[in-house]
């Protein structure tokens, strides 16, 4: 299948992501910079480094590659610019090359068609069949000055033309008679004292003549060429600086109109959605609100929001200036503007930063964590050696290679929650619950940011298997995952902090092929409790979409919505996780989100991405605002303050790559520990070997301990009927009955009507959740008692 260009097909809307402010240029013939390049329709938009030199646009994909490898250049000086909208931008030679850019903002982009203007007219002046040329630094003062210009640098370009040709000409003439020199003279060490040895010596005379005067007319032409070009210099430098500085200039002037024409859009956008006769009442009694067009000094402090493509949709705008003075706090803000005290009056600055920092409290770890695991081997999969294995067995009996996993089983990858646990412990210490619902929000979102790149399958745990996760002296918290069912498959979890929260949560996993990719949807609830407010928070996943199962490079998506529910107060967090998609104009991975209280009222606007990070602005006024497109929706208006950031992802540690994308935390959780369980994931073989790099041991193990768990159902099974019907003791199963394995998918009814294993969990067990109303496993303690005693008599051999 043939992948189509730009120049054959239509260009799809670009995935920008934010970019650093460029500084304004300096003077100088080159600029410098990064774009977004249209690819293909696989890749979208690129990042890419471009560099406009001499009249001519290159770029490479890095910096680095500057120096060695240049992935395209196109000549301005026979090329079209044209802008299509605020941040996108085309450049054809009108044949083969297109290239269709992206800066990340309005201003960036007229730098760019500035500087690609400039440098395309002084390529067209500079060919030499051009009627224009520039080598002084005042203009002419009549068209005859300029004609004379012309014709002088006309005939200083024809002359240093001729003067390369005569160096071209003398270059041959060398290479020529050097070699025939040459010839001479290895002739000449073969020869023999005689009657010839005139005759040589003569023949390398002439030949060492010819090259001395030969290398006599290149040096001459050289300095020729040297002297003339010095003597032009100066003017063509005086020339090229004027040229500079017009150019700042000019580039000055243009970013000046395009920061007008941005505040004058602002302005008019706040006047049409927001009038003056729909501003809160309170404010009016207060005084006069200022004109939304006087506030361009407060622009470059607030950031604008695009409007989200859903059925809450909203957008968001700078809040007016008067939010923003100095002094003022949030408590005046709350009574002026007639909010409940204890609702909403949020010092902003307590919500980026808690003074009660968590880390003055942790002490010294007990233990050094490792770091690193054994690299990534680099084997090959055969597809053909898998299957012709295959032939003739059942298929839920078709044991998967650990080709396509990681050595983490899902109890620990579940465990990966807890990887930003000082959002909770921040969290916990909020006194106003709509802040402790930014923070919740946040760490919902966190809880994704580890499986960007992890592509690898996790070890589907047995039956009755555990993973204890005891960070207590690190971190303030220990937790514990249980394998509660094996069909369907569910896993519950239950962790606890000594700095005031809990988190528990049962999930099971429903997953639907649909050919070009997989997509796996969690059933089940998260709790998340606070002792000392007694807030109780739940929400439930997203759906994760694996791309390219069949053909191409394995990517993961997260998609959908999640409401974070305050059950005691009544707060909610309606987040959206946007699917990705290659005509989309927003950041890819883009997460927005409105915290409301139990009336509605909104009170923080959440913003970025899952992989990345999450910002909260604080609304200050609200309102409906124009219909949106044709379906004639309208979008809520929100007045924020600047965005400050909640939440950051951690960079993985060095060389994650070759450790399938682990975290700093999934590298420490199948460390060997003392004292845990006999059933926890750190003891499970085949884990182990396939992270030592042992990969056919891990198989061979794998398919060891599936068919344990096949025969311990089996038998299970049996004595579950014995005890339902004596009458049918000592009867078989049908023919293949004990050998059939179900295969089917849990759904959301399969989930909640009950687990089919005749199993009981040893640490929790099955009730009625009293604020949800599910059936749910609980933690029921005991776990860490055992530990301590060391008494794991009770616990299942399943390894």
């Amino acid at each position: 299948m043939r992948i189509r260009t730009p120049s054959d097909t239509v260009k799809p809307r670009a995935v920008v992501m934010s970019e650093p402010k460029a500084p304004t240029p300096a003077p100088g013939d080159t600029y410098k910079g990064w774009l977004f390049k249209w690819t293909n329709y696989i890749k979208g938009y690129q990042r890419r480094w471009f560099v406009l030199s001499n009249g001519l646009l290159s770029y490479y994909r890095t910096q680095a590659e500057m120096g060695h490898t240049c992935r395209g250049t196109i000549n301005l000086a026979t090329a079209n610019i044209a802008v299509e909208d605020s941040c996108n931008f085309v450049i054809s030679n009108g044949g083969t090359q297109t290239y269709h850019l992206k800066a990340s903002s309005e201003v960036e982009r007229q730098r760019w068609i500035t500087a690609l203007e400039l440098a395309k007219a002084k390529a067209v002046r500079m060919q030499p069949e051009s009627d224009e040329s520039g080598d002084d630094s005042t203009p002419p003062a009549s068209g005859q000055g300029a004609g004379s210009r012309n014709s002088e640098v006309q005939s200083t370009l024809r002359t240093l033309s001729s003067k390369v040709e005569d160096l071209s000409t003398c270059n041959d003439l060398i290479a020529k008679h050097g070699s025939a020199l040459q010839r001479s003279l290895s002739e000449l060490e073969g020869v023999r004292l005689g009657g010839e040895t005139s005759e040589k010596f003569r023949q390398v005379t002439e030949r060492a003549t010819l090259f001395r005067i030969t290398s006599n007319a290149m040096i001459n032409a050289c300095q020729d060429f040297l002297t003339l070009a010095q003597t032009h210099s100066k003017r063509w430098q005086k020339a090229l600086q004027s040229e500079r500085e017009q150019r700042v200039r000019l580039e000055e002037t243009l970013e000046q109109l395009a920061k007008q024409h941005n505040h004058l859009e602002r302005a008019f956008r706040g006047a049409t959605v927001l009038p003056s006769s729909q501003s809160n009442p309170s404010i009016d009694s207060k005084g006069p609100v200022p004109v939304k067009g006087d506030a361009s000094d407060e622009d470059d402090e607030n950031e604008f929001f695009d409007a989200c493509e859903d059925v809450q949709e909203f957008i968001t705008v700078p809040a007016d200036p008067k939010y923003h003075r100095s002094g003022s706090n949030v408590s005046g803000i709350s009574s002026e503007l007639g909010m409940d005290d204890g609702t909403t009056s949020l010092d902003e600055q307590s919500l980026a930063s808690n003074p009660e920092s968590p880390q003055s409290q942790e002490l010294v770890p007990v233990r050094k964590r490792r770091s690193r695991i054994p690299d990534k081997p680099n084997y090959s999969l055969n597809l053909w050696s898998i299957m012709k294995n295959c032939i003739g067995k059942e298929l839920s009996k078709i044991p998967m290679p650990v080709n396509f996993n990681e050595p983490l089983s899902m109890l620990q990858r579940l465990s990966e929650d807890l990887e930003y646990y000082e959002l909770l412990d921040r969290g916990a210490k909020c006194q106003n619950s709509l802040e402790q619902m930014c923070y919740v929000a946040a760490f919902t979102v966190s809880s994704y940011s580890t499986t960007v790149h992890r592509t690898g399958k996790p070890f589907n745990p047995l039956l009755g298997e555990t993973f204890e996760l005891d960070r207590v002296q690190e971190s303030g918290y220990r937790s514990l995952c249980e394998q509660v069912s094996h069909h369907p498959p569910a896993a519950a979890h239950h962790a606890i902090s000594e700095r005031g929260w809990t988190l528990r949560q049962e999930i099971a996993l429903a997953s639907k092929f649909r050919g070009k990719y997989l997509s796996i949807m969690p059933l089940g609830s998260i709790h998340c409790i606070f002792e000392k407010s007694t807030n109780h928070y739940t929400w439930k996943k997203v759906t994760t979409t694996v791309h390219n199962i069949i053909v191409g490079k394995l990517w993961i998506d997260q998609s959908g919505e999640i409401d974070v529910v305050n059950h005691k107060t009544g707060d909610r967090c309606h987040l959206k996780f946007a699917p990705y998609s290659y005509f989309s104009r927003d950041v890819a991975r883009k997460v927005t989100g409105v915290v409301t209280d139990k009336d509605g009222k909104a009170h923080y606007v959440l913003s970025g991405t899952w992989d990345e990070k999450m910002e909260y602005s604080r609304v200050m006024q609200s309102s409906r605002g124009g219909e949106n497109g044709a379906e004639g929706r309208q979008k809520t208006v929100y007045q924020t303050l600047k965005a400050k950031e909640l939440w950051r992802k951690t960079p993985l540690p060095e060389g994650a790559e070759n450790m399938y994308y682990f975290s700093t935390l999934a590298l420490t959780l199948n460390e060997p520990e003392e004292g845990v369980a006999p059933t926890d994931s750190r003891r499970r073989p085949d884990q182990r070997l396939m992270e030592q790099g042992r990969w056919e041991e891990a198989n061979a193990e794998k398919q060891r301990l599936e068919e344990k768990q096949r025969t311990v159902r089996r038998e299970r099974e049996r004595e579950a009927n014995r005890t339902a019907s004596p009458s049918e003791e000592g009867k078989e199963p049908a023919d293949g009955a004990e050998e059939v394995e179900i295969a089917s998918e849990p759904s959301e009814t399969t989930y909640k009507s009950g687990h089919q294993d005749n199993y009981t969990p040893m640490w929790f067990e099955r009730l009625v959740d009293p604020m949800t109303g599910e059936t749910t496993h609980i933690y029921k303690g005991g776990y860490w008692e055992a530990k301590e005693q060391g008494s794991w008599d009770s616990c299942p051999d399943i390894f």
